[in-house]
């Protein structure tokens, strides 16, 4: 089973990755954010749990956060491995996601880490906000803070993996098509 989690901060082509990867080597993608939107949108137990924190403008405990993650896990006991994308963001959920998955006997097979600088996220983000009408997109003030967050919340969590030897850094910067098929090698230089 290929299980990987992808990572990389806001702006960095996570999303377009993922999506690739999943198709490629035929995983299921689970995105945090469109699961907690889905099970809120299914009316799930653990949606609406998800949703009465959200209502408060509070963060989904992590607890949660993880028993969503298992419950997508279990409702996909065929799948060929998975790509997490959004999840873990703190070495305690690393934590707690390396205990649920082995619980399943299985494991994070690595973890494929977007390298992409401040200046060059700020610029993508920018762009982004302009495209898509989004307000906190086109912030820089915002923008420069989602990056600081996710750059202190993350730094420990690389540790974490390299410690595993599970950490693998690509360059975010480049041709789409480019960043696809440094990802291709780097799993495939892993998994033969």
């Amino acid at each position: 089973m290929l299980n990987l989690v992808l990572f990389g901060p806001p702006g960095a082509g996570k999303g377009t990755q993922a999506e690739r990867l999943s198709k490629h080597y035929n995983l299921v993608h689970l995105s945090t954010g469109d699961i907690l939107r889905s099970e809120k949108a299914a009316g799930t137990k653990l949606g609406m749990e998800a949703k009465a924190y959200a209502d408060r403008g509070e963060l989904v405990p992590d607890m949660l956060v993880i028993d969503i993650i298992a419950s997508q896990l279990d409702n996909n006991p065929e799948a060929k491995g998975f790509i997490f994308d959004g999840f873990p963001r703190t070495t305690t959920q690393a934590e707690s996601l390396d205990m649920m998955l082995a619980e399943r006997k299985a494991a994070i097979t690595m973890t494929l880490a977007l390298e992409v600088d401040d200046e060059e996220l700020t610029r993508r983000i920018i762009l982004r906000g302009k495209q898509s009408g989004r307000a906190d997109d086109q912030d820089e003030n915002i923008v420069k803070t989602r990056i600081n967050e996710y750059n202190l919340k993350t730094e420990p969590l690389k540790e974490y993996y390299s410690k595993q030897g599970k950490l693998y850094t690509i360059n975010g910067i480049g041709e789409i098509d480019e960043i696809t098929r440094s990802l291709y090698h780097v799993i495939d230089s892993y998994t033969r």
